[in-house]
């Protein structure tokens, strides 16, 4: 077996752009549900929103970068207020109702044949980075130590990457430890004892939406940065759920749950798989070939957080009563 390229990608994926994208967007999860108790399953739709935003502003209408950055955190914001408007009033259920039919109403409006013109239907949008990696300070060369490095255009992506999920992390951090996030704890363990108090619930709620859907905005825009293209099927409610297993494996309510769960998912998913496919090239496993591994590896992934929740549900920094919702 090779474990040189075992060991690589496992390396590669611990700090691998799939970690800053599902990162940001386990922060932003881990805003509505950890911290405010809403149940917010539609986190793709605000990464899909944000991503096609940038692309569409660039490809499409031919608008600075910077332009197309705007335009995404606007259409996040956008879409917090059409989902909390009419459904954050209401029991905490109709929020996870609406948030995943809107996810995958959002998902085929951009798929839509209608909208090809704009949105690029199933193909998508693609060649709008380049103004990103135009301004990379970095020079071509390889960053890193032998195999274990990245070339320029994923290493300039990694810092930037790698930043902002600091800089969210340290925005969270702070707002949680201010009055701000106390409410929202508060209205997270008994609603109606804080508006008793005098405090605008849905005001409370709808800024904590806003908040996590355009921090999760943030993970769409590195998602088309780093490959150039968005494609709708690409934001499905497997993305979301990726998200709520990062937030829950990492420890629901802590600043850097989702930092570490979304590390530790991406190397388990990765480890897993190219050890599967490596033990099945070499002849050491014979009872399944090559091409299913990756549905076995979904399925060990799958059972292992499954005993994650049975053995150990508050994660690995979490309280298991960070997750005890009252969804009245």
């Amino acid at each position: 077996m090779d474990w040189l390229t075992i060991l690589t990608t496992t390396v590669h994926a611990a700090i691998g752009w799939e970690v800053v994208v599902y990162g940001l967007a386990a922060i932003g999860v881990n805003i509505h549900f950890g911290y405010t108790g809403l149940l917010n399953f539609g986190q793709a739709a605000f990464m899909a929103v944000a991503g096609y935003g940038l692309a569409v502003t660039i490809v499409v209408i031919g608008l600075p970068f910077w332009v197309g950055i705007l335009v995404g955190l606007a259409g996040a914001v956008l879409l917090a207020l059409l989902l909390g408007v009419p459904t954050l009033r209401l029991r905490a259920d109709y929020l996870a109702i609406v948030t995943i039919a809107a996810a995958e109403i959002i998902r085929l409006i951009f798929r839509s044949v209608a909208f090809k013109e704009t949105f690029g239907g199933s193909d998508g949008r693609r060649g709008f980075n380049n103004d990103f990696y135009a301004i990379n300070p970095f020079p071509p060369g390889h960053y890193g130590i032998g195999p274990f490095g990245f070339n320029e255009r994923t290493f300039w992506l990694l810092v930037v990457g790698w930043v902002t999920l600091a800089v969210c992390c340290a925005v969270v951090y702070l707002l949680m430890k201010s009055p701000w996030g106390r409410v929202l704890k508060a209205i997270r363990e008994d609603e109606e004892a804080v508006r008793s108090l005098g405090k605008n619930v849905f005001s409370y709620k709808m800024q904590s939406l806003i908040l996590g859907g355009v921090i999760g905005a943030l993970g769409g825009f590195f998602y088309g940065l780093y490959n150039g293209s968005v494609q709708p099927d690409v934001f499905g409610t497997e993305m979301t759920f990726f998200a709520y297993t990062i937030v829950i494996l990492g420890g629901a309510a802590r600043v850097l749950g989702p930092v570490v769960g979304a590390m530790v998912f991406w190397v388990l998913f990765v480890f897993i798989g190219n050890f599967l496919s490596e033990a099945v090239r070499a002849g050491y496993i014979t009872v399944i070939t090559e091409t299913q591994v990756g549905p076995i590896r979904y399925a060990l992934v799958g059972l292992g957080f499954i005993l994650l929740l049975v053995f150990r549900p508050q994660g690995i920094f979490g309280d298991k009563r960070e997750i005890a919702l009252d969804a009245r």
